[in-house]
């Protein structure tokens, strides 16, 4: 099993801090704090084995929390500082960017880093920024509820990085798509007065013998061929599952009912196999999970409640998050098939561990969690195990004793 970190980062500092210092998310103190304790988690996590360390994309938090807003810079910060972990967007909101220039800089970080980079997408679920960044494609955050928003931003999404996918893999492209058209004017960019000079040397057929631009050539191509592997967070829906399934896609799932979770990666592993791939129960799908240490199974489950549990409780919830711990026995009370979500009510800590999201408890009691979850249906074998890191809310001394524990007892026995 390989193993990422995933932060999302966040400024260090309790609500008190927030309220005080509002907006705390411009405060140049507070930033360098993250940054400082984010760089101490990548070098140790570098040390102690994880695989990959992962943030998210987000903009505009004034709050202070993901405060993610540029992460291909901070990747290229971290691997200056590290050897071999490998780094990841989870991800990078694709209708709020541009494809060639998220192509680009994709590819100029792989090869900065030397291959050390996966490429993580997603769909963006959060109305504040994403209808801001992505007013281009007159796209709005996805609601997940296969409505005619939802709809829009997925093609979006979807013609987005089939464009990068061109621009990774030939020398020259042309695209004539709903939202984008490669090159623009389509019928081909006239004023181009060095024309001979990249007939001469530039790719064949980026220009024609009139001196007309018909094809864009972007540089460079990726250093990992013919590109870098690709990521997609928080699956939930199984028609996300399968797109994944059917683009060579890693779901990263947020799903953690056992029951329900075993079924969204049968679905994977059936889609993946019609599309000529075949794979075992398990491999190339990652889980998401929060994990908490402590010397008795009480101490872990106060860790949970102060961190992972409050960020869910007051902010990821608010998005719909909690639906990824519905089990079976929800569906009689609040059918997902009416549209009728988990009442805050049942945002518990309870619910957290009981549907197996939270591992909380002895480092046997995690080891004994994980263990259960590797071997999915019993007879898979899980590829990926995501740990979702309370990186500042949590003094930094205590997140690198939570990180010690994992690397000396948890790595070694699944590795």
């Amino acid at each position: 099993m390989k193993f990422m970190l995933f932060v999302l980062p966040t400024i260090p500092g309790t609500l008190e801090d927030r309220q005080r210092l509002r907006p705390i998310g411009r405060n140049n103190e507070r930033f360098q704090a993250m940054l400082d304790e984010v760089r101490k988690l990548a070098v140790f996590a570098d040390d102690a084995g994880f695989d990959v360390m992962a943030t998210t994309e987000h903009h505009f938090h004034s709050e202070g929390y993901e405060a993610s807003v540029a992460p291909l810079m901070l990747y290229t910060d971290l691997a200056a500082r590290t050897k071999r972990i490998r780094f990841s967007p989870l991800g990078l909101v694709l209708p709020s960017w541009d494809p060639l220039r998220c192509a680009e800089e994709i590819a100029y970080l792989d090869h900065l880093t030397q291959g050390r980079i996966y490429a993580g997408f997603a769909r963006g679920y959060q109305d504040r920024w994403v209808n801001v960044l992505g007013q281009h494609y007159h796209v709005t955050a996805a609601p997940m509820d296969g409505g005619a928003i939802d709809q829009h931003n997925r093609k979006v999404y979807e013609e987005v990085l089939s464009i990068m996918k061109k621009a990774w893999t030939q020398d020259s492209i042309t695209h004539d798509g709903e939202y984008y058209k490669i090159p623009f004017p389509p019928e081909g960019i006239t004023r181009w007065p060095v024309g001979p000079w990249t007939r001469e040397y530039g790719a064949p057929g980026e220009v024609d013998e009139k001196g007309v631009v018909k094809r864009i050539c972007v540089i460079p191509k990726p250093y990992q061929q013919p590109h870098p592997r690709l990521f997609q967070p928080f699956s939930v829906s199984e028609n996300t599952i399968r797109y994944t399934a059917q683009s060579d896609i890693t779901p990263w799932i947020l799903v953690a009912d056992p029951p329900q979770f075993e079924r969204l990666c049968r679905i994977y592993q059936d889609v993946a196999a019609g599309a000529g791939r075949s794979l075992r129960l398990g491999e190339s799908v990652g889980a998401f999970r929060a994990v908490h240490f402590g010397a008795t199974e009480d101490e872990a489950v106060a860790l949970l409640r102060d961190t992972n549990y409050a960020g869910f409780k007051h902010y990821f919830g608010g998005f719909g998050f909690w639906e990824a711990m519905r089990t079976a026995e929800d569906e009689a009370r609040w059918p997902l098939a009416k549209g009728t979500m988990l009442p805050e009510s049942e945002w518990t800590v309870d619910r957290m561990r009981r549907c197996k999201y939270a591992l909380a408890g002895t480092v046997d009691q995690v080891k004994r969690e994980i263990e259960a979850l590797h071997k999915v249906g019993g007879s898979g074998e899980l590829e990926w195990f995501g740990w979702f890191f309370d990186q500042g809310f949590m003094p930094l001394d205590q997140a690198m004793r939570q990180l010690e524990l994992f690397a000396r007892h948890i790595i070694p026995e699944f590795r």
